[in-house]
This record gives C-alpha cells, structure tokens and sequence, in this order.
C-alpha cells in the first residue's frame, strides 16, 4: 500500500532493505546494551560498514576506467576504420575486433555497468533504512507505540488526524493519509501515525501535548526516550538544520546555530573532496564531439554536486545529513587507499599477461577444432571401411585378419597393415591406442550389420 512505516516489498529493493535493517538493527542493539543508545552513532557506524563491504566491487570499478583509458584509442580506430561501413559483414569484423580488444585487456564491455548494476540497489537499501528507521529497528518503533495508540482511539482519530497533517513534513505522507485503508483504528492508521512523529520536530510534540494534554504523561516519556536516542552532539537529528536555524533566531537560543550550519557546509566540502578524488576521464582525442559533451557534463555535475549536497541536508532531517556527511568521508578515505592501490599496478604488465593468456587460449581452441576435425574425418573412414570390409569377408578371413593385425610386420598395402595405420595414427595424435583385444572384437564384429 505504499505505507512508508512497512518494509520496502519491491522485488529488489525490498529484500536488501531488509538485510540490511537486520544489520542496522543489531548495531542498535549492541550500542544500547553499551549503554549508548544512539541512532546517529548508529548511522555512522552503520555507513562505515557498508561501504566497507562494497569496497571490492569499487575497486574494480576503478581498474576498469584505468584500462578503459587506455584501450579507448584502439577502439576509437575500429570505430573509425568501419565509420562508413554498414554492410553485414563489416559490422561483424568490426564486432569481432571490438571483442578482441576487451579480451586483450582482461575487461567486460558490461564491466562498469555490472559493478553500478551491483552497487545502486543496495545503495538504495541503505538510505531507506536510514531514513525510516522505525520500520526496522523494533526498540525505536516500540518508543511511539503508547502515544499512538492513544491517538488512534475514535474519540481522538479525527482530532490527531487533522493536526498531525500539519506536522513538518507531513506532506509526504498526504497519499496515506487519503488512503480507504486509513480508517479509525487500523493498522494502517497507527503505522501513518508513527511514519510522521518520526519525522515530527521539536514544535510539533509540543504542539500535539497542548493538543491533548491528558496524554502529557505519555508524550513527555516519548519525546525524552527520543531525545535521547537522537541527541546527537547536542541537537536532535529528527529537526532540520533550517528549522534550527530558524528556531534559534525565534527563541534567541543560538547554542545549536553553529552545529546546524556546519552539517549543509561539510556536506558540501566532504562532498567536494569525493569529487576531487575521484579519477578524472581523460579529455577525448581527435575532436569526438560526444566525448567532448559527455565530459563537459560530468564537469557541471561535479560541481553541481557539493551544493546539491548543502541544500539536502539544510532541508533534510540532521539524521540524513549525518548519513550523507559519513558517506562522503568514507567514500574519500576509501578513494585515497584506492588511488594508491592503483598507482602499484603495473597495467602495461597486466595488458601483456592477458594478451599471453588470450594467444594461449586461441592456439588451444585451434588444437581442439583441428583434432575435432581430425577425428571426424578418421570416424567417416573407419565407418565406410568397416561397411566394405564387413561385406566382403567371411569369418576365415576375419581370423586371419586379426592374426596379421597382431603382427606388426604385416605385408604393406594389406588390410592388417592399415589397421595397424589406424592405430600409429591415434597414437600420433595423443589417442589411446585400440588394444589388441578391442581391435578382435571390432574385427569380429563387422559384418553383423549387413546380416
């Protein structure tokens, strides 16, 4: 139904989300029997691990624009050399030599892209456990559940309904709130309930205690145990840094302005720092128009970034701009390790040794298609002698056969001398030899077809 407070269900998402809040789940737990409960911490540590175990797939990520760069211009020359060549027969050449090329160089054509392919869906998965955390931390939704189940009562359905939509945030979740499932009392209806105290400011509870001051009890032990879990150096990672901005400046408290500034800035420099570690495509040669473009795109995407990056988390949730910040120096750590691990590398060695290996492996499919080839041809013989010889001998002279095929001096030109032939031959070729025994039977057996 959509609902935000259930586990994704899509058919990819859905179970790496819920991996991955299993994952995020026993973090909290081991945190809380610590002694320190908190969903921030929890969310770094939660980001390291991650992009600690993705760290392979990086890697080869960046081996495969290395080699990428360097094999560029052989296929910029395919490319070339078939520009005005549509014929069948060209486009296969050119397919042929195209393949050749990522053989040599040990690479995939889909390479980059089963890496993303890997990567984007778990990525996915991380941010929607970060952001709906309830959904997959039992001991955080257990928090709403008293107050919740208070406001979902028919005397106070409609009274917190109407209230609740003009929570911060609140807007996402208008499709839920219109839904024929939500109805007094339901599941859905308390699940709606939660998806938006989750996301409720520090106003917002206020706003709802005077609202319903009967629950106070229960609405003061929420907000202190959720304070608790989301105190993050001070500030409470479910508000906005522009709502901290913006309440400071209203209340003339100005303890927390520099911290709600300084999450949208290090989002931005930690961002940037990522982009400029990244390795850089190298310009295109010879006028490719759209090489050109491409790369003067990703030059505006790359400087678009960092302030993309500060506008999320000023509007965001502080929880969200934690993830993107961690992320952000996690991913450039990583980026460091990673240029120095590439900058070992010998690719001009590697090119060779995967050339070797792409030569060796040609010669040995020859030597397979040759022997195939080969025995083909000795089978078709063996079967028409053995049609002719089984029509025109009787057993006597079958014997004899056998005896002179036994002798290794068998008069040249005759029948045992070719046996004898056949036999040199497999062995010439790294056959087995036809054993004596097996050369009897087959002998024997050679006219049983025509009777």
């Amino acid at each position: 139904m959509g609902i935000l407070l259930t586990k994704n269900s899509g058919m990819i998402i859905g179970p790496i989300s819920t991996v991955l809040g299993y994952l995020m789940n026993g973090i909290f737990t081991v945190l809380e029997k610590i002694g320190i409960p908190n969903i921030g911490l929890s969310i770094i540590i939660f980001t390291i691990v991650i992009y600690l175990c993705l760290m392979p797939l990086t890697i080869k990520q960046q081996k495969f624009s290395k080699l990428s760069a360097k094999m560029n211009p052989e296929l910029k020359a395919i490319q070339d050399k078939y520009k005005n060549k549509k014929d069948q027969d060209s486009m296969v050449r050119m397919n042929e030599e195209t393949k050749a090329v990522y053989k040599k160089y040990g690479v995939s054509p889909s390479g980059s892209c089963l890496q993303l392919a890997i990567q984007l869906p778990i990525l996915w998965a991380l941010y929607r456990v970060i952001y709906n955390f309830p959904a997959y931390v039992p001991s955080i939704k257990a928090l709403f559940t008293g107050v919740v189940e208070q406001l979902a009562t028919s005397e106070n359905a409609t009274k917190a309904t109407e209230l609740l939509k003009t929570f911060t945030n609140a807007s996402m979740f208008n499709k839920q709130f219109n839904n024929e499932a939500f109805q007094v009392g339901s599941e859905y209806m308390r699940n709606t309930f939660i998806d938006v105290l989750n996301k409720a400011s520090s106003t917002d509870w206020v706003s709802l205690k005077e609202a319903f001051p009967a629950m106070a009890s229960s609405i003061d032990t929420t907000t202190a145990s959720l304070n608790r879990f989301n105190n993050f150096l001070g500030m409470n990672i479910s508000n906005s840094p522009s709502f901290v901005i913006k309440d400071s400046f209203t209340t003339g408290h100005y303890g927390l302005l520099i911290g709600a500034i300084l999450i949208p800035a290090l989002a931005a420099l930690t961002q940037f720092l990522n982009v400029k570690l990244m390795p850089q495509a190298p310009s295109a040669a010879g006028g490719n128009e759209q090489a050109d473009a491409m790369a003067a795109s990703m030059k505006s995407m790359n400087m678009m970034m960092p302030l993309m990056s500060a506008f999320f988390c000023l509007t965001l949730p502080i929880g969200m701009g934690i993830y993107w910040i961690a992320g952000a120096v996690v991913r450039s750590i990583q980026q460091i390790i990673i240029n120095r691990h590439i900058d070992t590398i010998d690719f001009d060695k590697m090119i060779a040794e995967n050339e070797a290996k792409e030569k060796a492996r040609r010669e040995k499919q020859k030597e397979k298609d040759k022997n195939r080839v080969s025995a083909s041809t000795l089978n078709s013989s063996a079967k028409l002698s053995t049609k002719t010889l089984g029509s025109s001998m009787n057993d006597e002279e079958k014997e004899a056969l056998i005896e002179k095929a036994r002798n290794r001096s068998a008069k040249p030109g005759s029948m045992a001398a070719k046996v004898n032939m056949v036999r040199d031959y497999n062995m010439n070729q790294g056959m087995a030899p036809v054993e004596d025994d097996d050369k009897e039977d087959n002998i024997k057996n050679l006219g049983k077809k025509k009777k």
